[in-house]
């Protein structure tokens, strides 16, 4: 089983966006049985909460289930968990290192590196801009650029 764990600050924007997303893609594409997807934040003020409103709508609108999805803290657990650790911008991927050592096979780094030539680096946050609909259409790109790497490289 393939376990694939999105990052981002609280847990209630960007990385359970990516997590409905990807879910989402994985189920379209038949391959739930292979992929455990979840996410987490670095920081803990959202602990037990659901996705924003605006995560929630945007999802909602694009007939994306979130259901079940709840804000947790990264857990030290995770470090040798997870076989992708994906962040949604550089201060999450740096957050997360300073955990601990991830098991050297896995994957770490962000979304945007599965994403060439894109003018982004960093998914927004869109609990500071408000802008849910740029943040959902980079997420998305993002997930199916990940699921294409992920169903090469294991042949999946």
């Amino acid at each position: 089983m393939i376990s694939v764990l999105f990052v981002c600050l609280g847990n209630i924007c960007r990385s359970p966006m990516a997590e409905a997303i990807f879910r989402n893609l994985v189920k379209q594409e038949g391959l739930e049985g292979k992929i455990v997807i979840d996410s987490a934040g670095t920081g803990d003020w959202h602990i037990g909460y659901p996705p924003h409103e605006g995560t929630q709508k945007i999802l909602t609108e694009n007939e994306i289930p979130f259901e079940g999805i709840q804000a947790r803290q990264v857990e030290k657990e995770d470090l040798t968990k997870f076989d992708y650790i994906i962040a949604m911008d550089n201060k999450n991927l740096i957050d997360f290192q300073k955990i601990g050592k991830v098991r050297q096979e896995a994957y770490i780094g962000r979304l945007s590196d599965f994403v060439p030539d894109q003018d982004w680096k960093d998914v927004p946050d869109p609990y500071f801009t408000g802008n849910f609909q740029e943040v959902y259409e980079v997420v998305t790109y993002g997930c199916r650029e990940l699921l294409q790497f992920i169903r090469k490289k294991h042949k999946i």
